[in-house]
């Protein structure tokens, strides 16, 4: 599998809150090449023939007779193995290939979950963490699709709280193994997997992880949780009663199991993204071609302002999140580049790439569940009545999409995490916020011009953005001052903070790829880029105006909040465009194509 050429221009992670990112350094989706095309054509036939038409069968069977089947489809195309070395049987493709094979995948239910947790979360701890007898022995097995993998971390008791885990290991007076003894929760792939990713505290205190096989004593699961979607995915419970397992099946060090937990959540959340965004094509154009067939009052309901701003909007924050997802996904394969080049381990440098842009993933898992949420919400109101019926394929999407915003971390859990990984680089000297949000206020105190675009292409757009990141600093950094070390506990500032970091950097995501679109191709070509990052925008500001109003009301009095306020408004002064004539714009490219076609 050919290597899609890493950026030369390295952006530390969270660093583009406080500079400014050169277009020509960002990947854009168009730049795919002709080997990553195919594979896209290979994932989409793969789900023509072999899933979308046993959706129902998928959803209504036995999880552990039907997704075992189907998951070797997969391994026959080298889909289990994808991004895994050639030296364990895989096809050794890069990750941002690994994310288009996600993205295509996304569409596929709940067969996209059993297969996505296969190949992340049941794959990466042993590729990642492995020794190289544990890879050896296990790896090979789990790309041909002899072994299938599941990751136990969940307990009933301890949910976001991982570490709050009561599943202990006791070792023998000999070292020679573990007396592993617990309850996991929602393991997906929990009905048929062969080896388990388990999470456990070594005397009850070191929290460690362990490569526990199905075939070990003392390991059993529970019935198939009855779930409000994903219905064909085995969920169970896992119980360990004094399993016993060899020390050598310790994965990673003993009383660093949060390594490995942490770590491979940030790869989950951005490949959720980009799970999303596929599934979010998919039901725009089942929702196109609905609105064209359905007719009322005498024409087809495509034809009414109403729908067209519907599928519209969901165009719009589809593309948004591809734009973003990619660009974070680049940037994280030019850290391992940098990484490797650096004399890093492979391994080493796959986790420190992901590890190096942690906020960046919770920003991108946030958003994408949220954006599909919105997608299939406005899907099931075009179909309307019918959109309620399961003989119609986005009663399915709108069930499956729910999940997406509580694994992998809830949306709560992610939004704070977003701020906080920035604090924490902050503080440890690898981001200078507190230089910008100083800069910030003192352009507040002196009341400065605040400039106005120069008329160029973007130029209002780019200004847009630097403001809003302005905004970003000026509420932070007051709260970070005002609060210091309580600041962990104002969680509904840090939710405003962070819903405003979520829209800045996705829309500056968007500039930037109609800009490279334009360098590409010419301004006449990035029209309908424009549209949409503009339509975006608009909205990106106006929601930024409220979640740091709602801030600042809370955390300040008298003549500072009266200052802070008067800068939010300057720095959220929405674009002055007609949003409706470019939603009309996109829509009517949409019903053209009958398909998501941008």
């Amino acid at each position: 599998m050919a290597q899609t050429a890493a950026q030369q221009h390295i952006t530390r992670g969270g660093a583009f809150l406080i500079q400014s990112t050169p277009a020509s350094s960002v990947f854009i989706p168009e730049e795919w090449n002709e080997e990553q095309r195919q594979l896209a054509q290979l994932c989409e036939e793969f789900l023509e023939k072999e899933i979308y038409p046993r959706l129902d069968e998928i959803d209504h069977g036995d999880p552990t007779k039907v997704m075992p089947e189907l998951l070797r489809k997969a391994a026959e195309l080298g889909f289990l193995g994808l991004t895994v070395p050639e030296e364990y049987g895989g096809l050794g493709a890069d990750f941002l290939t690994g994310m288009l094979f996600t993205e295509k995948m996304g569409p596929s239910h709940s067969f996209a979950v059993a297969l996505l947790a296969h190949t992340g979360i049941g794959t990466l701890p042993i590729l990642y963490f492995g020794t190289p007898e544990q890879k050896q022995k296990y790896l090979p097995k789990i790309v041909s699709g002899e072994l299938f993998a599941a990751y136990c971390l969940t307990e009933p008791g301890s949910g976001s709280d991982a570490l709050g885990a009561r599943s202990k290991a006791i070792p023998s007076e000999d070292g020679k193994l573990y007396k592993l003894s617990g309850q996991k929760m929602w393991i997906t792939n929990g009905g048929f997997a062969d080896l388990f990713t388990v999470f456990a505290k070594v005397n009850g205190e070191h929290f460690t992880a362990f490569l526990v096989e199905r075939s070990f004593p003392g390991v059993s699961v529970g019935a198939e949780e009855k779930k409000m979607g994903i219905k064909g995915s085995s969920t169970r419970q896992v119980f360990f009663q004094e399993t016993p397992v060899p020390a050598e099946n310790v994965l990673g060090e003993i009383g660093r199991g949060h390594v490995i937990a942490f770590n491979i959540l940030n790869i989950g959340r951005i490949k959720l993204a980009a799970a999303t965004t596929g599934s979010a094509k998919r039901v725009i154009d089942i929702s196109v071609k609905y609105a064209k067939e359905r007719h009322q009052f005498g024409r087809p309901i495509a034809s009414f302002g109403a729908i067209q701003h519907k599928l519209a909007d969901m165009a719009i924050y589809t593309w948004a999140c591809e734009t973003a997802t990619y660009r974070a996904s680049a940037d994280i394969q030019a850290y391992e580049k940098y990484l490797l080049e650096k004399g890093e381990p492979y391994e080493k440098a796959l986790l420190g790439a992901a590890q190096e842009y942690a906020a960046e993933c919770a920003i991108l898992k946030v958003f994408g569940s949220e954006m599909l949420d919105y997608v299939v919400d406005e899907a099931v109101q075009i179909h309307g009545g019918y959109g309620y019926s399961a003989e119609y394929p986005v009663e399915r999407a709108y069930r499956d999409s729910r999940i997406n915003r509580i694994y992998e971390g809830t949306n709560e859990i992610n939004r704070m995490l977003s701020v906080d990984y920035l604090l924490r680089k902050a503080m440890k000297g690898e981001l200078d916020l507190l230089s910008a949000a100083m800069k910030v206020q003192s352009e507040l105190t002196s009341i400065p011009e605040f400039g106005e675009p120069n008329g160029e292409f973007l130029s209002a757009e780019k200004k847009a953005i630097e403001n809003l990141k302005k905004a970003i600093l000026m509420v932070a950094g007051y709260a970070a001052q005002k609060y210091m070390q309580q600041l962990a506990e104002e969680q509904e500032v840090l939710m405003a903070v962070a819903d405003m970091l979520i829209d800045t950097y996705v829309a500056e995501s968007m500039v930037l790829r109609t800009e490279k679109i334009a360098l590409m191709r010419g301004e006449a070509a990035a029209s309908d880029a424009l549209a949409m990052t503009q339509a975006y925008l608009v909205d990106a500001q106006e929601r930024a105006a409220s979640a740091g109003r709602r801030a600042i009301l809370h955390a300040a009095q008298g003549d500072e909040r009266r200052i802070l306020l008067m800068g939010l408004k300057r720095f959220t002064k929405p674009l002055e465009v007609d949003t409706i004539g470019l939603r009309r714009q996109i829509a009517a490219k949409l019903i053209e194509a009958e398909r998501y076609c941008f």
